[in-house]
């Protein structure tokens, strides 16, 4: 029996199976496999026993050496054709539902067969086998039959996979044996390169079996050489190849993770691929360093060359926070974040890597950004100082510390003059305190100069250097450098003061004086105070003296050592403090990004920096308040999360102790806090209501605080009332409970005159209120409370006893208590009617009220102002709650009831239905026609009683309408503001309610509106204003200029109030968009940060309506672009870099190239030329975009004479030239070319004689047209005379509004006209809808010619 060496004779049947390996039957192929596996088993078995045979010939030996050939080379083909065959399945299989990426056939499965396969070969290649070749070296063709299946094996995908976690590990091992016995390195290493650089899975696997090589095997030196040839990589080569680059980049970090040790000294080679230009090259190599600083140069024990090479890994991290790509300052944020988790950043480089996340929080990158906030934040809960890191807490134990550390310096020096010290030592520990004092001194605009009496006229110069030696010793600091500088004046010839270098700067120059000066004479001097000996007795005693004062020396050295450890901590402490705070001004501007995950970082540091201590971290907290109401689920759920974790788990040792600490905290949040901030808070502890999350020892505190059951402030007892309120939204029972106890014991009369108490009491009844109201159509009535209820008793005592007493928390409180009447009452309009009757009987009083004679005319006259004031804005509150009563409440009412009445009869009549459906279906469809006709009806019923019957002579409110017309037409003899605030609201809440009312007043509403002193005024009307237009669009609408010129009133409170109702009007197409928008446009650059960002924000969701922003951008050019309009060219720049970045399609790009380049035609000035040519440099300029502008050339041609011009256009096309193909390139350098052809042909002529220039016949009309445009402008309205305020014509014929506007049309300012005609010019996929509202309004619109300005 032959065994293994049959296969000598037999081979040609193997082969055969090989050759037909697709075709012959599946059970042949496993049986051939199963029978080579034994063979080689069997072999391997047999080998040793071979191998130790002294006596075996040179033909057996031979016979065993081509039998193992054989039979290796039959397994291993056989085994890459079942690899191949598996391969192809598992690709064509991927898409099915199963996925099957096996190969059974009667139980056999491939996957599992390779792993006993590969365990033979390993064994195999563990004996001697080189004992069979010639000289005893193992032919590389068989080294690399065996390996190359291993390598075939790892480029199947799935080998990554964890089911094929044993192959892998085979492989490893096999792999393993060759590069230990067979010298395999070599070949290894290249065939790593190749694999990382086109199989992207085996990244992973490779990592895994070159680290177990380098620990497990002792292959160390593979390490170095895979790094070395990743290292030789030309990083140009790389920059074009980005699959190659990427495996690389990932295999380098990984492996720097498992071995960093043994990577660590082949770090050098990878150096030239920071300079690469791939970034991942260069994250790669950065973070290979971090891992090593962590795992191998982390610690404070560290040998000098590990520190140096620490600290140059580290330096090369902080220079990469700077590189021009932002993945890679991105990594490198991340890469600190991770070090400074690990604690392995050394303290010195604490402050350092600090200051870098700081200014990295302003890169324009958001990823960076958002990284930056995430090292802080880590900076944070692993600061090495304090956890509570308040700058005003820490400044104190510093400057305490500092003082005590002086003072053991000079008590230091003063007990030791028998010690000869050692003065570089003693100049090196007092030269930081005195630079630092004098750069102090040298700040000061003018230096004190009282030292500088010293210095008297018999003073020597070397006496001075003596006194300021002894200054320096007692560590007067101040004292020594100001006499210094008062010496280097007097005595500018002598020594040492005349040794002087005039090119240091000053600093240097007096530091190295007093340098010289405390080293010199002291030097001397102790040395005659050692020849100098008391007296000759004292020398027996002088030994033990010495040792004792060296001990008594080497300790206070200590102390001072420790002391001054302690004042460097204390003050990287504040400086760390300081940098913090910093940052959150930094960060809280962040708080309002697009990207969900930069505001949730925001978020999330503003949590951490608040549970350190940072005072300024309130703000963030508060500022994070509007978040709550954020369409992204995952910002608001951040927002509540942050609360959740600050505010409802304090710290306490008992349930009550926490409940405490909790309304403590939230109290805090309502200090000074706005209408905004308390709604979004309200919705929060609502939300935390409604999911049980607030304890009930909450809410019963609260209410012990609001009982006085417990001791507390008013204020503190107001706070409780508020946070009552907004408990109730999310469950109204908190406070309907106890709503008895609430109005006897909050409102009783002994605190009536606290009306800031009262008035939060109305409004947390108020939302159980809104909590209650009915559904629409339902059947039982709302809830309502009756008139002589006892809360309605108390509201109105304490409004008329209020209404006579001059408190400024009266008025707000009015205005709830009547909401609340009008929310809750049975008939509020008879209460009201009561309060109005009551407070007016009192005016009336106190105008009969002079006693005596002859001054009653006079005392008329003398009438308080805040009871005129009272009583209209308590009239205008009344006559607007009453608007809102019959428009929701009873109109409500009015439907449930008939929607009940009909439901009523429909049951009635159900059993009486006619079988004929034809009929039944005609009845429903009538009493479809018929409840809509009845809303109709209603809404005309409420309608006309507020046209017909609210203000007409029989109703109170009418008695209010003739003073209130007086004090607005008279501001002169009624100029108290406060008055004139009240009387212009009350005047804005009296038009709501009728249309005739409102028509007759509306020109003395925008009168007040342009000329009236009081921003407040204007501001409070300008929102009055807004509301008219929703309810009244066409009485407002001709007034529409009116309300567009308040965008450029001199106040900035009425500004941003201007810009958040046209804000408001137009994104809700109440209010036609046209050229004027370009005063909304000029708020982008206006002064104050609000109002600019409240504009921004308006275009940004104008752009969002489709296509609206692009069809408003020429008129807004014309506009802006003319001279008159008041806008600088560089505050235009910045407008149109705002407006020009929502012009993203293409399509809208080539439309308004052909349109600009039409507008130089039509432009007058070199301004306007200039204009439309920088609009044309800022669009994203396309080759058919190009080839407009080619077509135009005549348009602007003769313009590039400019060098503005000139340049505008070569940016334009400079954009282009980056991104065009090679024939869009040569179109470039083609235009480029006549650009400057045009541009050096016009600079020509501009060079030609003065006679050729001014011969422009068009140059007079211009100038003529100038004085028209000038003219016309000024008969804009202005606050200077009533003749300029005219009020516009009521909407009637097309000819009146014609003539009215007529001179206006005259304005010469480049006007679109293509763009108000024609709209076939610009096919971007925009219809007329797009520009015109979605939502008809009842306003008619006038022709286009009228309109045009």
């Amino acid at each position: 029996m032959q065994g293994p060496l049959a296969v000598l004779e037999h081979f040609d049947t193997l082969y055969s199976i090989l050759h037909h390996f697709r075709s012959i039957d599946p059970d042949l192929k496993e049986d051939a496999l199963e029978f080579l596996m034994k063979v080689v088993s069997r072999h391997s078995q047999d080998l040793p026993a071979v191998l130790d045979d002294t006596t075996l010939s040179v033909s057996d030996r031979s016979a065993h050496l081509n039998a193992l050939k054989m039979n290796c080379y039959a397994l291993i083909r056989l085994m890459e054709s079942f690899e191949a065959t598996t391969s192809k399945t598992s690709l064509i299989d991927h898409g099915g539902k199963g996925k099957k990426s096996r190969t059974k056939a009667q139980g056999f499965d491939w996957e599992e067969a390779r792993q006993p396969i590969l365990q033979t070969l390993t064994q195999l290649l563990q004996l001697d086998i080189y004992r069979l070749w010639n000289h005893s070296v193992v032919e590389e063709e068989f080294v690399s039959l065996l390996t190359g299946c291993c390598y075939r094996l790892l480029e199947n995908p799935s080998i990554s996979h964890q089911k094929n976690r044993p192959t892998r590990e085979a492989i490893t091992h096999l792999l393993g044996v060759a590069l230990t016995r067979y010298n395999h390195m070599l070949s290894a290493t290249l065939k790593i390169i190749q694999m990382l650089q086109h199989f992207e899975h085996l990244v992973s696997v490779l990592v895994a079996a070159v680290s177990l090589w380098s620990t497990e095997y002792g292959m160390k030196s593979i390490v170095g050489e895979i790094v070395r040839e990743i290292g030789q990589k030309c990083p140009q080569e790389l920059s074009r190849d980005t699959s190659g680059a990427k495996g690389y980049a990932s295999f380098l970090t990984e492996l720097a993770e498992q071995v960093p040790t043994v990577m660590m000294s082949s770090m050098s080679v990878l150096l030239d691929h920071l300079d690469g230009e791939n970034y991942m090259m260069r994250n790669a190599v950065l973070a290979a360093m971090t891992e090593m600083v962590l795992q191998v140069l982390n610690g404070d024990q560290l040998e000098e060359a590990a520190r140096g090479t620490r600290d140059q890994f580290l330096d090369t991290l902080q220079a990469h926070s700077h590189d021009v790509n932002s993945f890679v300052r991105s990594r490198v944020l991340q890469l600190f974040t991770r070090i400074v988790q690990q604690k392995a950043l050394p303290l010195t480089r604490f402050q350092a890597v600090v200051t870098l996340a700081v200014g990295r929080l302003a890169d324009k990158s958001v990823l960076v950004s958002k990284n930056a906030i995430q090292l802080l934040a880590t900076f944070l809960a692993n600061n090495p100082y304090s956890c509570k890191l308040s700058d005003a807490d820490l400044s104190r134990p510093l400057q305490k510390e500092a003082q005590k550390l002086q003072e053991m310096r000079a008590k230091r020096r003063a007990t030791a003059p028998c010690v000869v010290p050692d003065l570089e030592e003693e100049w090196e520990a007092m030269l930081p305190e005195l630079q630092s004092t004098l750069q102090q001194l040298l700040k000061l605009p003018e230096r004190d100069g009282k030292e500088g009496e010293n210095l008297g006229d018999t003073e020597t110069a070397e006496e001075v250097a003596k006194h300021i030696q002894q200054l320096l010793v007692k560590a007067s600091y101040k004292h020594a450098i100001t006499l210094t500088q008062e010496a280097i004046h007097h005595f500018q010839e002598e020594a040492p003061f005349n040794h002087m270098n005039q090119e240091d700067s000053e600093e240097t120059r007096i530091l190295n004086l007093l340098r010289e000066i405390f080293k010199g004479p002291t030097s001397s001097t102790q040395d005659k105070n050692l020849q100098v000996s008391p007296d000759k007795t004292a020398s027996v005693d002088a030994v033990p003296e010495d040792k004792h004062g060296m001990v008594e020396n080497n300790s206070d050295k200590e102390e001072l050592v420790k002391q001054e450890m302690l004042v460097q901590y204390l003050q990287d402490a504040y400086n760390f403090s300081l940098q913090v705070t910093e940052a959150i001004g930094i960060i809280s501007k962040m708080m309002y990004e697009n990207t969900t995950s930069v505001v949730q970082e925001v978020i999330e540091f503003f949590v951490m920096v608040y549970q350190f201590g940072v005072p300024q971290a309130l703000l963030g907290v508060r500022r994070m308040l509007p978040l709550v109401w954020s369409k992204e689920p995952g910002v608001r759920e951040a927002v509540l999360n942050a609360y959740r974790q600050l505010y409802l788990h304090p710290k306490g040792d008992s349930a009550r102790g926490k409940a405490q600490i909790l309304i403590q905290n939230l109290s805090l949040l309502l200090v000074d806090a706005s209408v905004g901030t308390i709604q979004c808070l309200e919705e929060i502890l609502c939300e935390f209501v409604q999911k049980g999350e607030l304890k009930p020892a909450v809410t019963q505190l609260l209410w012990e605080r609001v009982t006085e059951k417990v001791p507390c402030s008013p204020l503190e007892r107001c706070s409780s009332v508020m946070l009552l309120g907004m408990m109730a939204k999310g469950n109204p029972e908190i406070v309907g409970s106890n709503l008895g106890t609430l109005v006897s014991v909050a409102l009783e009369e002994k605190v009536e005159q606290d009306y800031r108490l009262a008035q939060q009491v109305c409004q947390a009844i108020a939302n159980i209120s809104d909590s209650q109201k009915p559904g629409l159509g339902k059947s039982h009535p709302p809830f309502r409370l009756p008139q002589d209820h006892q809360l309605f008793e108390r509201l109105r005592e304490m409004v008329i006893k209020g209404f006579v007493h001059p408190d400024p928390l009266w008025i707000p409180f009015k205005e709830v208590a009547v909401s609340l009447i009008y929310q809750l009452a049975e008939g509020p309009e008879v209460i009201c009617a009561q309060l109005l009757q009551g407070c007016g009987k009192q005016t009336l009083e106190r105008i009969q009220d002079p006693s005596t004679t002859e001054e009653c005319t006079k005392a008329a006259a003398t009438l308080p102002t805040f009871l005129l004031m009272n009583l209209l804005s308590l009239a205008g509150d009344v006559a607007l709650q009453q608007l809102v009563h019959l428009e929701q409440a009873v109109s409500s009412e009015l439907r449930r009831r008939r929607v009940l009445r009909e439901e009523q009869e429909e049951a009635k009549t159900k059993g009486q239905k006619e079988k004929n459906t034809s009929n039944e279906s005609t009845m429903e469809e009538e009493l479809g026609l018929v409840g809509a006709s009845a809303d109709d009806t209603e809404a005309e019923l409420i309608r006309s009683i507020c046209e017909m019957e609210l203000l007409d002579g029989k109703q109170l409110l009418s008695a209010f309408v003739p003073l209130l017309l007086k004090v607005c037409n008279n501001p002169g003899l009624y100029s108290d503001p406060t008055l004139s605030t009240a009387a212009s609201l009350a005047l804005g809440k009296f038009c709501m309610i009728s249309a005739t009312f409102c028509d007759s007043q509306l020109r003395l509403l925008f009168t007040m509106l342009e000329k009236s002193s009081l921003p407040v005024v204007r501001s409070n009307l300008m929102v009055a204003i807004g509301d008219l237009a929703i309810r009244f669009p066409n009485l407002v609408e001709p007034w529409t200029p009116n309300l567009y010129a308040r965008l450029r009133d001199p106040a900035s409170q009425v500004r941003k109030t201007a810009g958040l109702v046209m804000t408001h009007l137009i994104l809700k197409d109440l209010v036609r968009v046209k050229g004027q928008v370009s005063e909304m446009a000029v708020l982008l650059i206006d002064p104050e940060p609000e109002v600019a960002a409240l504009a921004k924000n308006f275009f940004n969701e104008l752009a969002g309506k489709g296509n609206v922003v692009y069809n408003l951008l020429p008129d807004i050019i014309s506009r802006l672009s003319d001279p008159e309009s008041g806008v600088e060219e560089e505050s235009f720049h910045t407008i149109m870099r705002q407006l020009l970045s929502y012009i993203t399609k293409d399509k809208q790009t080539e439309s308004l190239v052909e349109k600009l380049c039409q507008r130089f035609r039509t432009a007058w000035t070199e301004r306007q030329h200039r204009d439309l040519a920088y609009c044309l440099s800022l669009l994203p300029l396309t080759e058919r975009g190009l080839r407009k502008m080619q077509d135009n050339f005549e348009c602007f041609g003769d313009k590039l004479s400019d060098e503005t011009i000139f340049n505008a256009f070569l940016a334009a096309v400079g954009k282009l030239r980056r991104w065009a193909k090679p024939e869009g390139k040569a179109l470039v350098d083609e235009f480029e070319q006549k650009l400057r052809v045009c541009h050096t042909r016009g600079l020509d002529g501009a060079e030609e004689p003065e006679t050729d220039q001014g011969a422009d016949p068009l140059s007079q009309p211009t100038t003529g047209r100038h004085i028209s445009d000038t003219c016309l402008r000024q008969g804009l309205p202005s606050a200077t005379s009533d003749s300029d305020f005219v009020t516009p014509q009521p909407r009637g014929t097309t000819e009146r509004r014609t003539n009215t506007r007529k001179p206006v049309s005259k304005k010469t300012a480049i006007v679109f006209s293509s763009d108000e005609s024609s709209e076939e010019e610009c096919s971007a996929e925009m219809t007329e809808d797009d520009e015109t509202p979605k939502k008809t309004t009842p306003i008619r619109r006038a022709s286009t010619a009228a309109r045009r300005p």
